[in-house]
């Protein structure tokens, strides 16, 4: 744990009975005394605070403003943000040569630059690859600036009196409000399939900005487990599990965030790495798609599981990124590639557990509905 790094609230997560564990070279809650569990319903039918100021924020600015900024960053991913409306925020990903995810970011118009959050175990790579190939741009990682997450139906009301005219945001809305704990500079977004907010917070200020939001009783501290039975049960992917440089953006059904400006035919037709496969790819599709699965047992299949179209022999036709019992749906849950021809919903297959090949069902995602403020 020493060589692991700390965010500014490590002495509060530890105050709150959080269990420690490594994560993508920080030291981060993975749970609280409520328990996964109970962390996640908590989440789904209140407030939940995450503390995910290991992830990286970087401002990338250009002498023409944002429209220089945005059209150097369309040479590096494939959705459009010249057409991306003031303080509105777009889901993107940076693709390599081969069409492959390098990782999957946030892209925001702040009127007068782009603001940018990478995934923590990528932040390195991704800057470096900014700065490598956004010409004419200056990159600058945010240093001193924590960042939390309130998710759940209550957020609104907690966040609200601390930060006045928050409520009047849509879902990838985002905006700079001035507070009793500095400067927050707030999305209207989350990794939960909630309604919430990620708010940036300068550092000297985010423990008593976290402990505001706890007083509220409708508010509980989130860990690790929980973020994860969260984001799958809202069909969200993990880098490094669900999407990686060896998954096309078409692959992993995120056609939606490639919009038809960049696609063939569009104004602004490919121009990013990976373009030649990619576009072939929307256009005739993929040889393997993610899906949700829905096991028949009780027991999660995981991160691993190999998955078969038949109960005895054959090679496997897919496996599973991800796997866990989702408190929502009182259930297990997964998502994993399959072979196109059997990516349809209600397709059956198998999963390989512990030796022995178990039923599993091609299913609609996300799990649980998702509860954004449109």
């Amino acid at each position: 744990m020493s060589e692991l790094r700390q965010t500014p609230l490590n002495a509060l997560h530890k105050e709150l009975g959080g269990k420690m564990v490594p994560f993508a070279g920080y030291e981060m809650p993975v749970q609280y005394g409520l328990g996964v569990m109970k962390e996640h319903q908590h989440t789904r039918a209140s407030a939940g605070l995450f503390d995910v100021s290991h992830m990286g924020q970087v401002i990338v600015r250009h002498a023409d403003g944002y429209a220089g900024a945005a059209k150097a960053m369309e040479s590096l991913v494939p959705v459009s943000l010249l057409a991306l409306g003031e303080k509105r925020q777009r889901y993107g990903f940076f693709t390599n040569e081969e069409g492959g995810i390098l990782d999957d970011l946030m892209l925001a118009n702040r009127v007068d630059h782009l603001f940018v959050v990478v995934n923590a175990a990528c932040k390195e790579a991704d800057i470096a690859h900014m700065r490598a190939g956004l010409e004419g741009c200056e990159i600058e990682e945010i240093e001193g600036r924590a960042l939390l997450a309130l998710q759940g139906p209550a957020s609104e009301g907690v966040l609200e009196p601390i930060a006045p005219g928050c409520d009047a945001m849509r879902f990838m809305d985002v905006g700079i409000f001035a507070s009793d704990y500095g400067e927050l500079w707030i999305s209207r977004s989350g990794y939960t399939g909630e309604d919430g907010y990620e708010i940036s917070v300068p550092d000297e200020h985010a423990e008593a900005f976290a402990r505001a939001l706890l007083a509220h009783d409708a508010v509980e501290p989130i860990g690790l487990g929980a973020r994860d039975s969260l984001r799958l049960e809202g069909g969200l992917c993990l880098y490094g599990n669900d999407i990686d440089t060896t998954t096309s953006p078409v692959e992993a059904s995120l056609n939606w965030a490639i919009q038809k400006v960049r696609r063939r035919g569009g104004d602004r037709e490919g121009g990013f790495p990976g373009a030649a496969r990619i576009l072939d790819e929307l256009e005739n599709g993929a040889s393997r798609a993610r899906v949700g699965l829905r096991p028949e047992s009780r027991a999660p299949m995981r991160e691993g599981t190999h998955l078969y179209k038949e109960a005895e022999g054959g090679d496997p036709v897919g496996s599973i990124t991800s796997g866990a019992f989702g408190p929502t749906i009182e259930g297990p849950m997964s998502m994993g590639y399959v072979s196109s021809e059997l990516a349809a919903e209600g397709t059956k297959l198998f999963g390989e557990v512990r030796g022995k090949r178990q039923p599993v069902t091609v299913a609609a995602m996300p799990f649980t509905s998702a509860n954004f403020k449109r």
